[in-house]
């Protein structure tokens, strides 16, 4: 892995790391303070076109912060409606075994026993549902994540937003032309534990780097909040000081 040195508080490893799913693996990208000790964790789940520079970014960034942030590809290729609806299951067995490899003897670095979930679009629908019935999921992020349309797939999203115990901060922009500004409302008025923020004149892709509609000042300011967000709804790092 790479050496970032200090651009917020911490210096940060970073690089492509293969994380063990299953009888075989998942690509992934982490990043995480260049320290000795175990920090809060942060898995990203990607958009289905998977994982990007501007997850990549946000794991940087998180890792600056304090916190170790892996980002993993969860999408095997298919598709259909029965495809959409076992992706469902896929994604959340996938995940377990991810927390349960972070908890494992061959990771050192990570506090992985309560554990933060942030998704990107529609990586933002699995997240959700694990704050929703995951135990170790303890604070959750999700931008640009559609709240309906899911009829298709075993778990309906809106479902959840009731049930939703954790912090929650959703991210949206308030001229996405895919997501209507009236669901995030309707979020936030069902999901007493979160936030849900639209960001005036940003469009749907307003967060990814890769986008025409990308918005440097909206993507910036959540960047800040979601650093924010997880510093304060995590676990404080415990680090060892080598003198």
């Amino acid at each position: 892995m790479a050496v970032l040195p200090h651009e917020g508080a911490h210096t940060i490893m970073y690089g492509s790391f293969d994380v063990p799913v299953g009888a075989s693996s998942r690509s992934g990208y982490l990043a995480r303070p260049d320290e000795v000790g175990r920090f809060p964790v942060v898995i990203i789940i990607p958009d289905i076109d998977g994982m990007g520079s501007h997850e990549k970014e946000l794991c940087r960034h998180l890792a600056r912060s304090g916190i170790a942030a892996l980002s993993i590809e969860l999408y095997p290729s298919g598709s259909g409606v029965d495809y959409a609806s076992r992706r469902d299951r896929r994604a959340m067995v996938d995940l377990e075994e991810v927390v349960e490899f972070l908890k494992s003897d061959d990771v050192d670095w990570a506090q992985a026993d309560r554990v933060g979930v942030a998704g990107l679009e529609v990586g933002g629908r699995f997240a959700l549902i694990a704050a929703a019935t995951r135990r170790w999921a303890v604070s959750c992020v999700v931008i640009s994540t559609p709240l309906t349309g899911d009829d298709d797939r075993e778990h309906q999203v809106a479902d959840y937003l009731d049930s939703i115990g954790i912090p929650v901060l959703g991210l949206y922009g308030a001229a996405d032309e895919l997501i209507a500004n009236e669901t995030v409302d309707e979020a936030q008025r069902r999901n007493d534990s979160g936030q849900w923020l639209l960001y005036k004149d940003a469009a749907h892709d307003f967060f990814d780097t890769r986008s025409d509609d990308y918005d440097p000042s909206a993507a910036g300011d959540a960047n800040t909040r979601i650093a924010e967000w997880f510093r304060a709804t995590l676990p404080a790092a415990e680090t060892v000081d080598l003198g």
